[in-house]
């Protein structure tokens, strides 16, 4: 089959599904795990011959039952009616238990397709395709679809764990990740960073047989915590040909913040969850669910905050390391807020080269009412003196606007970022003025530097600086379109409401 038709085939089910009342979601889950049993069973056959093991079923208490079926691809795909059902439910059960990547893509898994009919026509689908044979762009392209597919779903809170491709690969850009080097994200959400890494060190290195090994296997490292979204991660990954469907987990299910585990890395890549509480759901004595701030008592910390953001600024900043070099998502409050905030903008600045912020426009999240930059900096080794001696800001974000599906962010908006960024050579950066010639009149750039000096002696050491006149406001033949418009009220106004609430949640919790 054609690559268009095996896509066109894989969201046909999603459409049918979806009408049954099954989400993209749900879908997504069974598909992940049928093409993993399905690539399983490939592998076992010529020329792989693997010898990949399946354990046999087990009974509600997890004992193996006598004579039980393997839990593998032949005997699902062998089922029909009610014991496909039955047989599909326990195989589920069965294989969370197992270790390393099996048990991980397993976990907490559970049929969501009560319709035997309709699991059959999905395991039909799978079976008549040899997975293994297609190339990982194809494999990969399906199945980023169908996250991206998801993310759009508002209502499952997916998107929160998508970060747009367009700005990863920017990301990525700038850094540019070389062969050999490790590459760690805490909050790692569905992998985009891992794949667009993996990309741009395949397209711009030719690579030994060592440095290929190390890439497949060595070179990516994780947290995530919420177990659907992990399994997405493992899958997407390993469809790009990241990992062994028999080996270790490369993405931790444990909470990046709690401990400093001691390992460092060569580069950080992340965009940590938003919303600027970290916080765990208890139940008291009454019975009744109690939402309790969490403050992670770190000594290596520069400060103790409940601030998720901050937390994991500190977090990234420890990970690294010394000329280890991060590229990291953060909303607003990490460039302004006092107290914690102060503190960690200080450290920052005095332990780190932050050389580089990015100022991303509102419309390009699927959480809405995200206001966010990116922070570009290199850990250094100890001294006296502040490593970072200038900050370059780029603002992408007065006087731009985009939304989610009329008007995405493209790699292409970003291209003159990129391109002053100077991946190259950071030390020969200029900045610019547009002019026009004929009238000697011009703008001010979107790109200016700030020294170290400046920005300390700002109030509370505020790295949210902004320059450029907003046209909107003076010039009604300015205003974007009003879809635009309405997009970046609702913006403003989700961006206004979670304020509130955070106020709020800090008010009952004193009380």
């Amino acid at each position: 089959m054609t690559e268009s038709s095996i896509i066109s085939k894989v969201w046909n089910f999603a459409s049918v599904l979806r009408d049954d009342g099954v989400g993209y979601g749900d879908y997504l889950e069974q598909i992940t795990y049928l093409l993993f049993l399905k690539m399983a069973d490939e592998l076992n056959k010529p020329p792989y011959n693997k010898g990949l093991k399946f354990p046999h079923l087990k009974d509600v208490e997890g004992t193996e039952q006598k004579d039980a079926e393997v839990c593998d691809w032949q005997t699902l795909s062998s089922k029909r009616g009610a014991e496909l059902e039955a047989f599909y439910t326990q195989m589920l059960r069965t294989l969370a238990t197992e270790s390393g990547m099996l048990g991980q893509i397993f976990t907490k898994s559970q049929n969501k397709i009560q319709d035997p009919a309709k699991l059959l026509k999905i395991i039909d689908m799978i079976d008549k395709e040899e997975w293994t044979m297609m190339g990982a762009d194809l494999k990969g392209k399906i199945y980023e679809g169908l996250l991206e597919k998801n993310a759009e779903d508002t209502k499952s809170g997916a998107g929160q764990y998508f970060t747009p491709r367009s700005l990863i690969r920017a990301m990525v850009e700038c850094v540019r990740p070389e062969p050999k080097k490790t590459i760690i994200d805490p909050a790692c959400g569905t992998g985009g960073f891992f794949l667009a890494a993996y990309d741009h060190i395949v397209a711009n290195n030719k690579l030994d047989k060592e440095q290929k090994d190390f890439l497949k296997n060595k070179t990516f490292h994780g947290n995530e915590i919420v177990a659907n979204t992990r399994r997405m991660c493992l899958m997407n990954m390993f469809l790009h040909n990241i990992g062994e469907i028999d080996g270790e987990s490369f993405i931790s299910s444990v909470d990046a913040l709690i401990s400093d585990e001691g390992i460092r890395y060569d580069y950080v890549l992340a965009n940590p969850p938003f919303g600027k509480k970290s916080s765990m759901t208890s139940t008291n004595e009454a019975g009744e669910q109690e939402k309790q701030d969490l403050s992670y008592n770190r000594q290596d910390f520069w400060a103790s905050t409940s601030n998720k953001q901050l937390n994991f600024l500190q977090h990234i900043k420890s990970l690294l390391k010394i000329h280890g070099e991060a590229a990291v998502v953060l909303p607003d409050n990490v460039l302004f807020e006092g107290g914690a905030g102060e503190t960690v903008r200080k450290e920052l600045l005095k332990t780190t080269e932050l050389h580089t912020v990015l100022r991303l426009p509102t419309g390009i999240f699927y959480a809405n009412g995200v206001k966010a930059n990116v922070l570009f900096f290199d850990n250094k080794p100890a001294s006296k003196e502040a490593w970072t001696k200038d900050v370059w800001f780029y603002d992408y974000r007065t006087n731009i606007h985009h939304t989610l599906k009329k008007k995405p962010m493209q790699l292409e908006d970003l291209q003159e970022f990129i391109e002053l960024y100077n991946p190259k050579n950071r030390n020969k950066r200029k900045e610019t003025w547009s002019e026009d010639p004929s009238t000697g009149s011009g703008e001010e750039s979107r790109w200016r530097k700030y020294s170290y000096e400046e920005i300390i002696a700002r109030d509370k050491t505020n790295l949210d600086i902004f320059w450029l006149r907003d046209k909107s406001l003076t010039d009604l033949d300015n205003l974007p379109d009003p879809d635009i418009l309405a997009a970046e009220i609702i913006e403003n106004l989700e961006a206004g409401l979670e304020s509130f609430r955070e106020i709020m949640e800090t008010l009952n919790n004193e009380n």
